[in-house]
């Protein structure tokens, strides 16, 4: 079949599996340009394994260190007359990537909430791994289903106590205007808490050492976002904030758990902003990513996931003094921080109009950013040819 791309709201519900392949392999080769890195995980488990960061980790991890990887993730396979999931087909684009360099790759398929797909993970880590040395969390979900009740909780982006007013981008119209924002509810941001916060994680790293399937010294590592002033009220000072100070907290109850258990370590790493689905539903932030592609171009400071992850693996997950914040996070988000950066974002952000929108900010770089993140803008790739949208995933565990 032809795959266009086809978006509803901020989604594009089509993927195109050369597309999504050719941004595996631009990736592996970024790593590759990197050389191998001589200290790093031999044996990583991946939870949230398909896209952006944790896809990113995946890679770095298997061609900068040579590592066996078992990724966890939950996407749609694709028929005859649809395409997959962009996850889907990085995830299989990896998989035949990683074989081919004589790599081990295994994949489930499955809600990373659950206690089967926990359960199937140690399964597999105990009968061809014996034990993993890294833990990616990396899940970006919008709902949850919890194991123990059966219910759905579904995690929103509001604020907290006040109604918050701030600007938004429509990237197809190009047309800037304001939304208010009504505060979150004390039920909605606990079910935020529980789907975006640590609980999940703590969850898992507390099952793989009750199986001892931890090796000693294994270290974990959860993604997170804290942003600056502009984003703060939605972001920080929001309902996903109050998740993501969860992880903190949590942060630090692993950490001591696994430092009393088998000498490990567990931390937080802060990550500069990209252009993510996830990143691509928060009201403010495609203006604000607009204007930070901008920015940070011209002052030859960009970074994608992939440079933010290998750097991560090479100064702080495994460098003996890591770049460490007052919470014992890892900073990767200086270079977005940077009061230079900030301020002339600030500044953009107080003057933009639609009249001066595309002077300001790099919208094109957001909207092929956005765009590739589904295998499509990519001037390489015909897309009026055909294409098998069922493309299968080796060495997967459907669950």
């Amino acid at each position: 079949m032809i795959i266009q791309p086809r978006t509803r709201g901020f989604i594009c519900v089509t993927a195109h599996p050369i597309g999504c392949k050719y941004n595996v392999e631009k990736q592996i080769q970024y790593i590759r340009t990197k050389g191998v890195l001589t200290s790093g995980p031999k044996k990583v488990l991946i939870i949230g394994a398909s896209s952006g960061y944790g896809l990113a980790m995946r890679i770095a991890s298997s061609f900068g260190c040579g590592a066996s990887t078992l990724g966890v993730f939950f996407e749609r396979s694709g028929e005859k007359n649809k395409s997959a999931s962009a996850g889907w087909y990085n995830s299989s684009a990896f998989t035949e990537l990683a074989i081919s360099s004589g790599l081990y790759v295994k994949n489930i398929n499955g809600d990373a909430y659950s206690n089967s797909v926990k359960k199937k993970t140690i399964e597999i880590i105990k009968r061809d791994l014996g034990t993993v040395d890294l833990v990616i969390y990396s899940l970006a979900a919008s709902y949850c289903t919890d194991p123990d009740t059966g219910q759905v909780l579904r995690s929103v982006l509001k604020p907290i106590g006040s109604p918050m007013m701030t600007k938004t981008l429509n990237t197809k119209t190009k047309k800037i205007s304001h939304i208010l924002l009504e505060p979150a509810s004390l039920e909605e941001i606990n079910n935020t808490i529980t789907v975006m916060g640590g609980k999940n994680w703590q969850t898992w790293i507390h099952a793989l050492l009750e199986a001892n399937v931890l090796s000693k010294e294994a270290k974990t590592t959860a993604f997170s976002y804290l942003g600056e002033k502009i984003t703060h009220d939605i972001y920080w000072n929001g309902s996903i904030g109050a998740a993501k100070k969860d992880l903190d907290t949590r942060a630090l109850h692993i950490r001591n758990t696994l430092m009393t258990k088998n000498n490990g370590d567990a931390r937080i790493a802060v990550l500069k902003a990209v252009v993510t689905q996830a990143s691509s539903a928060i009201p403010m932030m495609p203006l604000y990513l607009s204007l930070l592609l901008k920015v940070m171009k011209e002052r030859n400071t960009h970074e994608d996931c992939i440079e933010q992850v290998y750097f991560l693996l090479k100064d702080n997950l495994y460098n003996p003094l890591p770049l460490l914040d007052k919470m014992g996070r890892f900073r990767m988000d200086s270079q977005e921080l940077n009061p230079d950066i900030q301020n002339a974002i600030s500044t953009r952000w107080k003057i933009i109009t639609d009249d001066n929108l595309c002077e300001l900010t790099d919208l094109s770089g957001y909207q092929n950013a956005f765009m590739r993140l589904f295998g499509f803008g990519i001037p390489e790739i015909n897309y009026e040819n055909h294409v098998d949208a069922d493309i299968k995933i080796k060495n997967l565990i459907q669950m």
